[in-house]
């Protein structure tokens, strides 16, 4: 049974990732209130579209960072890494590309899922950043399954157990584990809705 207090916020997450994939994939995307527009697949050219100067993104490994980025994170042995810096961040925030905010949203989940029904040992040292558009959506969607599995065993002491989830990269440590649900919907809806604009902005452009 899943709990009460769980279940609003996991109907949250399908819709979040529904709507996400669907305006990712096509071919339609509903706008809210029912109406479907069709949307092409993302494609590489947008994935890695930069719609100001000096955005953090997804780069090959064998490139530099990007501006105020000092290093490249992901795994070292894969061909990709995304832009990053350590703690405390640039200010202000460099503006992030579709690929930067989508790679951040897959690692998220498949680390959390790793870190709350896994083996509790993945770091962001481990998850091989994709270097394109299609080999992300699909790193997503995998990551989102993987998380929502890892909801389905969750109980009413889990909610409430500080630390239930290992996440070693962000507050999980010091959170109820119902509020880190609460967060991962909360990332999903608005880096989703930032990724949703994105590819407005860039159909826009082109015209």
């Amino acid at each position: 049974m899943i709990p009460a207090r769980l279940a609003p916020l996991l109907e949250q997450f399908d819709f979040a990732c529904e709507r996400l994939t669907g305006r990712l994939a096509g071919p339609v995307t509903d706008s809210g209130d029912g109406a479907q527009t069709r949307v092409g697949p993302l494609t590489d050219e947008e994935f890695f579209w930069e719609p100001v100067p000096d955005c953090w993104s997804v780069r090959r490994r064998t490139d530099r960072p990007g501006a105020r980025a000092t290093f490249l994170a992901g795994a070292r042995d894969g061909d990709w890494g995304r832009d990053a810096a350590p703690y405390p961040h640039p200010w202000p925030p460099p503006f992030t590309t579709l690929a930067w905010r989508l790679s951040h949203l897959g690692e998220m989940v498949a680390l959390r899922a790793d870190h709350t029904a896994g083996r509790h040992v993945l770091t962001r040292d481990d998850h091989r950043v994709p270097g394109g558009a299609g080999e992300a959506v699909q790193a997503f969607s995998e990551g989102a399954r993987a998380w929502r599995k890892a909801l389905l065993d969750v109980d009413d002491a889990a909610l409430d157990t500080v630390g239930y989830s290992t996440y070693p990269h962000g507050s999980d440590a010091e959170e109820p584990f119902v509020d880190i649900v609460w967060w991962v919907n909360q990332e999903l809806l608005h880096h989703g809705a930032e990724i949703a604009l994105l590819r407005d902005l860039y159909r826009a452009r082109r015209r």
